[in-house]
């Protein structure tokens, strides 16, 4: 449960708009589920469905050292950017990984009059407590 606190207010905390008119709308983090891995002892698997309005993004952030991330768009498109590689779209049904240590300079919606979804699968040190944290400008 505290771990599930802790990742929700990691994202709220990326949700919270301080936004000028510049900056797109955040999106919005759900945990869908949290469990250890019990042939991997100190391992867990935790899930975020991440969604995004029309036009909105998060701010360019990493995640832990430790995790690797799978996601799989649901609905809609993703414009995605991990540093050293390109950018792209991603549309329902197409996935992309983070390796650990990854930086994730760019997370948005590729619409700008869809809705867009995704779900997010890490594989991370099971007493991660925040599996996100945003770059520094």
């Amino acid at each position: 449960m505290v771990t599930r606190f802790l990742l929700s207010a990691a994202f709220a905390a990326l949700s919270i708009s301080t936004a000028s008119a510049a900056e797109p709308p955040a999106g919005k983090v759900s945990v869908v589920f949290d469990r250890p891995i019990p042939n991997i002892p100190g391992k867990s698997m935790r899930g975020v469905v991440v969604e995004y309005g029309p036009g909105a993004a998060s701010p360019s952030h990493t995640h832990p050292k430790t995790a690797f991330i799978y996601a799989t768009v649901l609905e809609g498109s993703f414009r995605i950017k991990v540093k050293g590689k390109p950018e792209k779209i991603y549309h329902v049904g197409e996935n992309f990984v983070e390796e650990p240590g990854s930086v994730h300079l760019v997370s948005a919606n590729a619409s700008d009059t869809e809705p867009a979804r995704l779900l997010a699968v890490f594989v991370l040190d099971s007493d991660e407590t925040s599996i996100v944290t945003p770059l520094k400008r």
